[in-house]
């Protein structure tokens, strides 16, 4: 697998747990609780919109890592 392609997968994993541990702050302080098809879904759909960002913002950002 090409490491780009790779890293993107990882940042949409990352973007996706990093949702439901928000989530599930918001369940513990609101008291209200969530669904789980809605928590699911919008995980998904913040992990695709993280990879494909990720992905596309890979080259730009290269040039501006520090040694």
């Amino acid at each position: 697998m090409d490491p780009r392609t790779k890293g993107s997968i990882l940042w949409g994993v990352v973007g996706s747990l990093a949702f439901l541990v928000l989530v599930q702050g918001y369940e513990l302080l609101a008291g209200t609780p969530v669904s789980i098809s809605a928590k699911a879904g919008v995980a998904v759909a913040v992990g695709i919109g993280a990879t494909l960002a990720s992905y596309r913002m890979q080259p730009r950002l290269f040039g501006n890592e520090s040694p």
